[in-house]
């Protein structure tokens, strides 16, 4: 199984998967277009998500850095007038530090993530979507800002004008994504920000053209007219797109075998424009996450 992640919607819905199929069957295809450099070290926080998830240190109260963190260097950094613009937890630094040696020492993303996924003693297989170096930045009234410096340094609260994903143009999939899509069929784009935790990776040259010819289910991270959390609203409407599933379902196009919505969205299939399922989406347990998990595995067996 394939599943396309990006933010916190997505790592819930594989904490429901990991309990009903072992972790070597499940393969992430990861964002990587908010990574950014903090204090010399390479933080890919998307990625870095869903390494702590699978190996068990993820801090499940915020749904990102290790549980149990400690910050002493951040707090020292800031003593000295330094303010980092993403507060690093010192073991999250570490791992930063470990991804940013081997890339100093020649290796590919790709390569650092499978040799952390080693080191963490993870099973499944965890790929950036890309190699290149890509930036999602936002265009706002005050200017362009890296998408950190909009969600985390401006707390998402500029106008969003426009979307882009800067190098996307010269940025390909991995052999390893390729490889993995070329030997799986069973693809689910999880609910996480449609514009820019999926949209990079669908934006990536000739991806589009492969999905087309797999089983691609999506879940919705838009309930009526509101995302579940996080910016996506607001990044829709600058893209055009209605804030809806309908939006969703427009931003991932003719690849789409099945939408899936929450119970309570008010959204209905001839507008959508794809066949439509409904669940509760709102992953608030462990146990509803494993309950929406087994229910997508279920429509898989229903697309020729």
């Amino acid at each position: 199984m394939i599943v396309l992640s990006g933010g916190t919607g997505t790592p819930k819905l594989l904490q429901g998967f990991r309990r009903i199929i072992p972790d070597e069957e499940i393969t992430v295809i990861v964002n990587t277009a908010e990574d950014i450099i903090v204090s010399s070290s390479f933080v890919s926080p998307d990625v870095d998500t869903i390494l702590y998830l699978f190996s068990g240190a993820l801090d499940f109260s915020k749904w990102w850095g290790i549980k149990n963190d400690t910050f002493h260097t951040n707090n020292a950094l800031k003593k000295m007038g330094i303010n980092e613009k993403l507060m690093l937890g010192d073991a999250d630094r570490a791992t930063c530090i470990f991804r940013q040696e081997l890339i100093q020492k020649g290796l590919c993303l790709t390569e650092a993530t499978l040799s952390l996924s080693c080191a963490l003693g993870i099973k499944a297989k965890i790929l950036p979507m890309c190699n290149e170096k890509v930036d999602t930045m936002i265009k706002t009234p005050e200017g362009v800002l890296h998408y950190q410096d909009f969600w985390v340094g401006a707390r998402g609260t500029p106008e969003v004008l426009d979307v882009e994903i800067k190098g996307i143009r010269k940025a390909k999939p991995t052999k390893e994504v390729l490889d993995a899509l070329e030997y799986e069929d069973n693809v689910i784009i999880g609910p996480s920000n449609p514009i820019t935790s999926i949209g990079p990776i669908l934006a990536l040259k000739g991806i589009n053209e492969i999905l087309k010819t797999k089983k691609v289910i999506a879940v919705s991270p838009i309930i009526g007219d509101s995302p579940v959390s996080g910016p996506a609203g607001k990044l829709m409407s600058a893209k055009g797109y209605p804030v809806s599933s309908n939006g969703v379902a427009r931003c991932y196009g003719d690849i789409l075998d099945i939408m899936v919505i929450d119970d309570r969205d008010t959204a209905n299939e001839s507008d959508i424009g794809v066949r439509t399922v409904r669940f509760d989406t709102i992953m608030t347990s462990v146990e509803k996450s494993e309950s929406l998990a087994r229910n997508i595995l279920e429509l898989f067996r229903d697309i020729r």
